[in-house]
């Protein structure tokens, strides 16, 4: 670790997969000055998202907006909600997320409003965070939580980069979908590293986390319980923008 600075530490898609989590944090070991960041969908598909919203919020975390939180606040702020976005999301992992509240016995509405105070982006000067990305074809303060929270290929498929001098880290996609990435690995492009690894797919099961200040990658897998920590170069492929979108499975 940098003598002269606390580590960032950025987590991915967690996805209800509270014990995984747990356990991954006891690797990193955050110190009291290090920073940590989620990237939102800490809800759904996996079987505690109760667990890990109350956790990430009673913790001096940070925490970006997900799809999967965006989708709840639009189904529970709308009652005009048309009843197939309520099947989308429930099929889509919410089912797992009304389960874990009710066997939790946790009241959801504190972690509702908490939600609805979670930022799109962080500037973190030389690192940039978001959950899916943005739309290089629209400026900046002209994008909206549609960009941040559900861009996939446009943004995977920027031939530069956004920004000159930040990387943009990211989840959402999972980075075996991306072409030639294999399960476990993250996935690198034109300015963006994403580190959605697919701690709920059966494909997969490894939940990532990034030490940006050592470039130091922590993995758990949810379903083995197997823990590794790899330098960046050994976790990472890097993906051809030209490739993007080529027979991928782009799921919610």
């Amino acid at each position: 670790m940098s003598a002269n600075s606390h580590r960032r530490i950025v987590i991915g898609d967690v996805h209800g997969h509270y014990e995984g989590l747990m356990t991954l944090l006891s690797a990193i070991a955050p110190m009291k000055e290090d920073q940590v960041y989620f990237l939102g969908d800490l809800i759904d598909r996996g079987p505690q998202s109760a667990q890990v919203v109350n956790f990430v919020k009673e913790s001096s975390y940070h925490c970006l907006l997900g799809n999967h939180e965006q989708m709840l606040l639009n189904i529970l702020t709308n009652p005009q909600i048309a009843a197939s976005i309520v099947q989308s999301w429930l099929y889509s992992g919410g089912q797992a997320t009304v389960t874990s509240y009710q066997q939790a016995t946790i009241s959801p509405e504190e972690h509702l409003e908490w939600f609805k105070t979670l930022p799109t982006h962080l500037d973190l000067g030389d690192i940039w965070l978001t959950h899916a990305g943005v739309d290089p074809s629209i400026p900046l303060p002209e994008q909206t939580a549609e960009q941040f929270c559900w861009v996939r290929d446009k943004f995977h498929s920027m031939k530069a980069p956004y920004f000159p001098d930040k990387l943009i880290i990211v989840g959402h996609t999972i980075t075996f979908t991306l072409p030639d990435v294999v399960p476990g690995k993250l996935a690198q492009g034109k300015g963006w590293l994403d580190i959605d690894t697919g701690a709920y797919h059966p494909r997969s099961g490894w939940l990532t986390a990034i030490d940006v200040t050592n470039w130091l990658v922590y993995q758990i897998n949810v379903v083995t319980r197997r823990l590794r920590t790899l330098p960046l170069k050994e976790a990472v492929t890097k993906v051809e923008p030209t490739k993007i979108g080529i027979g991928r499975n782009r799921g919610r």
